[in-house]
């Protein structure tokens, strides 16, 4: 097995007296896929958030490409440049054009010249099928049409792990499916993969492991096949017959 892409010790994060995150331990490898599931309130989205320092830690340590996630703005900085992420809001810069909101983190993260940035937003938008939109502005779309966006713009980095925080919960039923295609496109392309959701259809077929959380805890966590068909916390039974 390769050495972990991201590494979490111990980590336990605090909102005042609210213990958000209790003694997590997780490793994920280069490629893997791993899709959290859990309760609201239970964790999910701080875990990922800490992972590029969105939310500070209060002890443990997250490792992330063999560098150690510190207070030290410039770590801070080089890991964030190789951990794409994804909101469930689409959080676009309304008054730019699609392209634009793709140029602007390699031009001024990544240095890279404004002809070599558009090359690379315009593959992207390619790939996630909004190229022909590029010279629209976000209200102009539709939301499954910005969230791709959001995904392309994220690509346009160039980075080694994509995280995604409920992509597709402020959808329109309709829109979830364009969104969890290019997502699947990603994951066939061997891109290594943090996703909170409650598409546990997406779970099933993408994921390489499930990890189930609840009350700021890691409870469970299984290839999707065990997962589905015999959990084995309570609490993991408990939301699946709810949700399935």
């Amino acid at each position: 097995m390769s050495k972990p892409i991201i590494t979490m010790r111990n980590v336990d994060k605090w909102y005042g007296e609210y213990h958000a995150l209790v003694d997590i331990n997780l490793e994920v490898q280069p490629g893997e896929k791993i899709v959290i599931c859990g309760p609201s309130g239970s964790g999910k989205s701080t875990l990922i958030r800490c992972i590029n320092a969105l939310e500070p830690i209060k002890s443990g340590e997250i490792t992330v490409d063999g560098m150690v996630l510190d207070q030290n703005p410039a770590h801070v900085q080089a890991i964030r440049r190789e951990v794409g992420m994804v909101f469930q809001q689409f959080n676009l810069f309304p008054h730019k054009t699609v392209l634009e909101n793709c140029m602007l983190a390699p031009m001024r993260a990544r240095k890279m010249s404004k002809a070599d940035a558009e090359a690379i937003a315009l593959k992207y938008l390619d790939r996630v099928r909004i190229k022909a939109h590029a010279h629209k502005y976000p209200s102009q779309l539709s939301g499954g049409q910005q969230q791709r966006v959001a995904i392309a713009r994220a690509l346009c980095m160039s980075p080694k792990v994509m995280l995604f925080d409920e992509p597709t919960s402020a959808l329109d039923p309709e829109m979830v499916k364009e969104v969890l295609d290019t997502m699947i496109g990603l994951a066939e392309d061997g891109m290594t993969m943090l996703c909170v959701t409650h598409e546990m259809g997406f779970a099933r077929s993408v994921a390489d492991r499930v990890i189930f959380m609840a009350d700021g805890q890691i409870l469970e966590e299984a290839e999707p096949q065990r997962f589905f068909d015999n959990p084995q916390h309570p609490k993991t039974q408990t939301f699946l017959s709810q949700i399935l």
